[in-house]
């Protein structure tokens, strides 16, 4: 009686004497041996479009989270720089010349456009202690920073009226 075991053996060595026996084509020679298992059919040869762009898309994905992380990290890094006042000026002393000011509006322009943001900085005033650029544009602790710094130098003169 033949077992199962006797049965595969033989099989297992033909496939092994003779692979191309083994994976015939279906639709081949019908005189050609068919031992195991029979081929799928020819694969087309695809596309490297589509591994290249979802490549390129992992990139672009990595850049932009890259991005991300450097602008959140300089936002921080911003942050960090204005939390801390100078020595010798209170909070509730630059809330005060803010609320006379602007009324506490960070990005306030004056009429004639001369005085801006919330301490109602000159463009003069603001490069004197460290700002670029426009006041009004600025952030608001980056504004506070910058308003300590001028108190801490000046006292309260640079704002005669809210000073």
């Amino acid at each position: 009686m033949l077992t199962k075991r006797t049965y595969i053996l033989p099989v297992l060595i033909a496939a092994i004497a003779f692979p191309a026996a083994a994976f015939a084509a279906v639709d081949g020679d019908p005189a050609e041996p068919r031992i195991g298992i029979a081929p799928a059919k020819p694969v087309e040869p695809t596309s490297f479009a589509w591994p290249v762009e979802r490549f390129q898309h992992t990139l672009h994905a990595i850049a932009d989270r890259m991005r991300a992380e450097r602008r959140a990290e300089r936002r921080r890094e911003r942050r960090e720089l204005f939390a801390t006042l100078p020595e010798g000026v209170s909070r509730a002393t630059l809330e005060a010349i803010a609320a006379c000011e602007s009324g506490g509006d960070p990005t306030i322009v004056s009429a004639d456009g001369s005085y801006r943001g919330k301490y109602q900085f000159s463009f003069e005033t603001w490069a004197s202690v460290g700002g670029s650029g426009d006041p009004a544009a600025a952030s608001e602790a980056e504004q506070d920073y910058r308003a300590a710094l001028l108190y801490a130098s000046s006292g309260s003169s640079p704002w005669p009226v809210c000073g």
